[in-house]
């Protein structure tokens, strides 16, 4: 089953938007070409403006008058008002106020004494699946169900207080495994009642993923990880900047560990009395240089851009990494844990395995390596649990630097000997040890041992099969029916519906049928980020569509195959049974009854062909220095205004020794493979070329840098658009030919 690396062919990406020829360009160069900042559900954009706690007194007039002093911020008080406008709109003024009442409770006195209330009696089930969605949305304290009305006809939506935390339901389960304690709420006794339960601040960091970062927060604070919650993970080679929330921490506190922080920082605090979860933003805004720009001329430079702001591009799902939560990787670990280890240059094997481990937890969407992720999902689908745990567990490509992962996976290959394996198997490779382990205890039960990974890595498996029908089918949509309009067939949303601009899991009422869905929990914002809607607002475009004018392409979307979704009545439909016929899988049938690796009971969704990139900018620019950042962060600009104690400026003697000696680990690595978990997002293996005619750091001749800056929405890649605008391939593979 080995093969060489994967190309985006081989996973369905083939195709471009535009006709324009392409140029060189290099991504990631440095880890400050790539920055993003997360954009919350109210479209604002995340920056880091000032790193000081807000005084005593300041914070206590936030949560008693509703009032925030800085402008970036927006208390929960005054959010509730907005939200409980909204809500009145739809649902009316009488369950408005009872939903008021009822968050003052909330707020006022003990959580355990709040009883729930009961909504209007309501029979339109799509308004209360409207309902639902929006408490799920803004509300994420509260869970909701449906209770019989007054009525036979009529049923009433309950709603109550999430007792088991901001994630209650599907983690339900795991939480009761691990004590009913959804944070670590020591030291927290003498809370003072005046202030929301969750310290809100802007983490900014460079070169780190987010559950690294938090996770030496996390150890300076002395608090486990799971007291933190944040939107979504951001990329690793990047500088990025987000909303992160944790429980009942002090903003002075936490702002004193600027002094001791470096590559991260945290400011812009806030109390509020909710936590943030995966999924509570509306997308990215991205600023990325691509060096060592090169093509036929400027003008091909500039048509292409413009092409890419104008048309956008194919919305593809890369070959990106997805982030594991923190929970798989201890604090501990990412504290020691450095980003890019000199294995060349002395650095021992340990070292290099643990640098190792933390890609190898970052699973590749199809695999980077010799083992593509999606044959694993198909082979789940397929119910061939032994051959699913070999593919796992199969030698690969890339171990070839690291001869302990080698040697113990060549081990189990040839003797099966589970104990033997494990005992040479490093503890890092969480899936692998998680199989073993448990065919240990119980030999030739392969269900059971997959069920034993963690669970965002084995619906990981199940996703990134359906990414690999998804993609094939928009390239069979780009070349059968072009890029301008909308044809027979087609599938949009709606125009009508009131959620009709969202992309999201297609689900019936949750409380008529909470069957075990596929968990769209994963910690990538391709899964996490999707918004639930109805199926009723997914339809084909017909004859009078086409006459009306009403859809354009920009509106034709297609569905990850599931359950519950349906899919074109044109000939793109076929390519999506065909593939599956191929592996052996049927999309309407199970051969097996194992539920969460069922095609019948993983409940599909949709996803927009097209994408434009929003409010696009870009702009050519000339350097001599590929090591000087060609564009200010927001750590710079607070810098710049205002030094502050225990920061150090950039053109300081120490910052620009440990610049220099990061830039000694970056270019002493000949093409190692570096992260950059893209959100979304976020992320994907890329080789970084070493031309010295680009990266030699000493270089005093003038190149040519292209800076792009765009907002792209949740489930959306940077990684296509920067394909679509190069005209290349972002595959390891690819990359390697450069190095030669």
């Amino acid at each position: 089953m080995a093969m060489k690396t994967v190309e985006e062919y081989q996973v369905g990406i083939s195709c471009y938007i535009s006709n324009l020829p392409g140029f060189r360009g290099i991504l990631k160069q440095r880890y400050s070409d790539f920055i993003v900042n997360e954009v919350d559900r109210d479209g604002q954009v995340v920056h880091l403006s000032k790193l000081d706690a807000p005084p005593e007194e300041e914070q206590k007039s936030v949560q008693e008058t509703g009032t925030n002093t800085s402008e970036s911020d927006t208390t929960t008080v005054t959010s509730y008002a907005s939200l409980l406008d909204s809500f009145k709109s739809l649902a009316g003024d009488s369950d408005a106020s009872h939903l008021e009442e009822f968050l003052n409770q909330i707020n006022a006195g003990d959580d355990k004494s709040v009883a729930p209330i009961v909504l209007s009696p309501d029979s339109n089930k799509s308004h209360r699946t409207a309902v639902h969605n929006f408490f799920k949305g803004n509300f994420k304290f509260l869970v909701t169900d449906t209770v019989d009305g007054p009525d036979a006809s009529s049923k009433c939506i309950r709603v109550r207080l999430n007792s088991g935390g901001p994630n209650n339901g599907r983690d339900s389960k795991k939480r009761k495994e691990r004590g009913d304690k959804p944070f670590d709420s020591r030291g927290s006794k003498s809370w003072p009642e005046t202030l929301g339960k969750f310290l809100r601040f802007h983490l900014y960091k460079e070169n780190k993923d987010t559950q690294e970062a938090l996770g030496v927060i996390g150890k300076m604070l002395g608090i486990q990880s799971r007291s933190f919650g944040f939107a979504g993970t951001k990329d690793k080679r990047a500088i990025s900047t987000q909303r992160v929330t944790v429980y009942k921490q002090l903003a002075s506190r936490v702002a004193s560990l600027n002094e001791r922080l470096f590559g991260i920082k945290v400011g812009d605090f806030c109390y509020v009395y909710e936590g943030l979860v995966l999924g509570q933003l509306s997308g990215n805004r991205f600023t990325i240089t691509l060096r060592g720009v090169v093509a036929d001329s400027e003008d091909t430079i500039k048509a292409s851009a413009d092409a890419l702001g104008s048309h956008g591009f194919i919305n593809y799902f890369g070959l990106q990494v997805l982030p594991l939560p923190s929970t798989f990787l201890s604090p501990s670990l990412c504290v020691f844990l450095h980003p890019v280890l000199k294995f060349k240059n002395g650095a021992n094997e340990d070292q290099a395995l643990k640098s190792r481990s933390l890609r190898d937890s970052n699973k590749d969407r199809f695999g980077s390596g010799s083992v593509p992720t999606h044959l694993i999902g198909a082979a789940l689908f397929r119910g061939e649990w032994e051959l699913a745990v070999d593919l796992i567990l199969d030698p690969r490509d890339g171990d070839i630097l690291f001869h302990a992962i080698a040697k113990a996976r060549k081990y189990y290959k040839d003797k099966k000997d589970v104990e033997g394996t494990l005992r040479q198997l490093p503890r890092y490779l969480v899936a692998e040890r998680a199989v073993l382990q448990n065919l240990k205890r119980s030999s030739g039960n392969y269900v059971q041992a997959l069920k034993a990974i963690p669970r965002t890595l084995r619906m990981m498996y199940v996703h990134s099969y359906q990414s690999f029908l998804w993609n094939h089918a928009a390239s069979t949509r780009v070349q059968k029916y072009g890029t301008e309009q909308v044809v027979l067939g087609d599938l949009v949303y709606c125009k009508e519906s009131p959620t009709g601009k969202l992309t999201g899991i297609v689900a019936s009422e949750c409380d008529d049928d909470c069957g075990d869905r596929y968990d769209s929990n994963i910690e990538d914002e391709v899964s996490a980020d999707i918004q639930e809607e109805s199926n009723s607002y997914v339809k084909v475009v017909t004859a009078e569509d086409l006459n009306s004018g009403c859809y354009t392409i920009e509106d034709v979307i297609l569905p990850l195959p599931g359950s519950r979704v349906i899919y074109p009545t044109n000939d793109v439909a076929k390519v999506y049974h065909d593939l599956a016929d191929k592996d052996r899988i049927s999309l309407t049938e199970c051969v097996h009854n194992v539920k969460e690796f069922s095609i019948t009971n993983v409940t599909g969704s949709y996803r927009r062909v097209f994408q434009k990139p929003i409010n696009f900018e870009w702009e050519l620019l000339t350097y001599t220095d590929s090591t000087k950042p060609l564009v200010e962060t927001d750590l710079d600009k607070i810098i710049k205004s205002k030094p502050v104690n225990g920061v150090i400026p950039v053109d300081a003697p120490d910052a620009k020794k440990e610049e220099d000696n990061m830039r000694e680990l970056e270019s002493s690595n000949d093409g190692i493979i570096l992260n950059t978990d893209e959100n979304e997002i976020e992320g994907e293996e890329v080789i970084l070329p070493q031309d010295e005619s680009v990266s030699g750091s000493n270089s005093q001749d003038s190149q040519t840098a292209l800076k792009l800056s765009f907002t792209l929405p949740t489930s959306c890649y940077a990684t296509m658009a920067i394909r679509e605008l190069l005209k290349t391939s972002t595959s390891v593979a690819y990359h390697k030919t450069l190095n030669q």
